[in-house]
């Protein structure tokens, strides 16, 4: 798991070949115009979905996981908390893993939680269980989803 700016993307292009278009894509000048839903960048390599929507209380957000996919979640507006714990730590699956949708969800108890203004990303990788979207009000936002070789 990273925590870091968008200023500070270039530091991570050396750990994916597509952590530039992925960042390339975030810095644009109309990223909070866009409509929500699916957005294409290199096909299912890599992808953004942008979402907007009323955040989640603590006890509601479920930590997921992902196994072929790297997630970056850049928040474009409102604030946000995302529960962490090492995927490797969670054992009590509360739906089990859709190799179609690439996640599974845990109800146990994140082991840390992040705060994210706008500007600023959280790279997940697989074996990074994460709650998203927890907020008291609401949270506009970029995932972008990096396909793992």
């Amino acid at each position: 798991m990273i925590l870091d700016t968008i200023s500070n993307a270039d530091t991570y292009f050396g750990l994916h070949h597509g952590f530039k278009k992925a960042f390339d894509f975030l810095r644009r000048d109309d990223l909070d115009s866009l409509n929500t839903g699916k957005h294409q960048i290199e096909g299912d390599n890599v992808f953004a979905l942008i979402q907007k929507g009323h955040g989640k209380l603590r006890e509601d957000a479920l930590l997921e996981a992902h196994r072929n996919y790297i997630d970056i979640q850049f928040l474009i507006d409102g604030n946000e908390r995302t529960g962490w714990k090492p995927g490797g730590d969670c054992r009590t699956v509360q739906t089990a893993y859709n190799d179609e949708r690439d996640i599974e969800f845990f109800s146990d108890q994140p082991q840390t939680y992040l705060v994210l203004k706008p500007a600023m990303f959280a790279i997940f990788f697989p074996g990074d269980a994460h709650a998203p979207m927890i907020s008291d009000g609401p949270v506009h936002k970029c995932v972008v989803k990096v396909r793992i070789d």
